[in-house]
């Protein structure tokens, strides 16, 4: 049914939860997985020198290498906790920008059928003031969204 899923994280425990999901119907459709960190350079804009713009984005970009290796780890927990012989392919990328716009745009360039995400777990007033990728991109994709909280 599925032949593309991307997943995007961040390398929270909800992130963490939707490659569990993303896993599963991995390994029932024989899809691949498409593991996204965006590295939010949008925040970095106004920081009063380059070189410390370019050293956060370093630091960030390590965080998101971390979160990639993460999913990896439960590929492979996953594996071997079902006894499955058959690997899931994964396909680990970082992309720089805003997150909703860049997972948007992935899923547009990638052909893919599925998004599985985590909620940030944000209510109220949190949520209305920073805003929610996942239900920006659960409004705008053309594809079907699976939000995990």
């Amino acid at each position: 049914m599925y032949h593309k899923i991307l997943l995007p994280t961040d390398g929270s425990k909800y992130a963490e939860k939707a490659a569990e999901h993303a896993i599963w119907i991995a390994s029932q459709s024989d899809a691949e997985i498409i593991v996204l960190n965006v590295v939010d350079t949008s925040s970095l804009v106004g920081l009063p020198a380059e070189d410390l713009t370019v050293r956060v984005t370093e630091i960030l970009k390590e965080e998101a290498h971390k979160s990639l290796d993460k999913v990896e780890d439960l590929v492979r927990e996953f594996k071997k906790e079902e006894g499955l012989t058959k690997d899931i392919k994964l396909i680990k990328e970082t992309k720089e920008g805003s997150p909703a716009d860049v997972i948007l745009k992935t899923v547009e360039d990638e052909g893919v059928d599925l998004i599985v995400m985590g909620t940030s777990g944000k209510h109220g007033l949190d949520r209305f003031l920073l805003g929610s990728v996942t239900e920006k991109v659960v409004r705008s994709a053309n594809c079907p969204v699976l939000a995990v909280h």
